[in-house]
C-alpha cells in the first residue's frame, strides 16, 4: 500500500578523477531524501542517501571504489547539505477517518453516561 521513493535534493558536479575511466569532468554526485506516501498521508523523512555516477563512462560509482579525495569531497558536500525538514501531510481520507472516529467516540460516551438514549 505505501510507497517509499527518493526525490533529488541536490546534484553536484565533481572535479575529481573517475575511478573507472579517469575522466575529470564526468562525475555527478546526487543527494536524495526519502518520501513516503500511502492512502492516508504523505511524509518526508530525515533519511538521505547519495549516489555517484560518471557521465563519461556511464557507470555508477559505489563507495567501495571511491578514492580518499572523492570521499573527502563527498563528506564536505554532505555537511553543506540542508535536507528538507521532516513533515507529514494528511490526505482527505485521513481527515474523514478522524472525524468519523471522533463522532463515534462522542456518541458512545454520551450513550454510556445516559445523556443520550436510543
Amino acid at each position: 500500500m505505501s510507497t517509499s521513493k527518493f526525490f533529488t535534493l541536490k546534484e553536484v558536479s565533481l572535479n575529481n578523477n573517475c575511478p573507472e575511466c579517469y575522466s575529470k569532468d564526468g562525475l555527478k554526485l546526487t543527494f536524495k531524501q526519502k518520501f513516503i506516501e500511502n492512502i492516508f498521508y504523505k511524509s518526508i523523512t530525515s533519511e538521505t542517501i547519495n549516489e555517484m555516477h560518471c557521465e563519461t563512462c556511464d557507470t555508477d560509482i559505489f563507495p567501495v571504489r571511491w578514492t580518499d579525495e572523492i570521499e573527502q569531497v563527498v563528506n564536505y558536500k554532505k555537511r553543506a547539505l540542508h535536507p528538507k525538514p521532516k513533515s507529514i501531510k494528511l490526505k482527505p481520507l485521513a481527515w474523514v477517518f478522524i472525524i468519523v472516529d471522533a463522532f463515534l467516540l462522542i456518541t458512545v460516551i454520551l450513550f454510556v453516561t445516559g445523556i443520550v438514549s436510543f
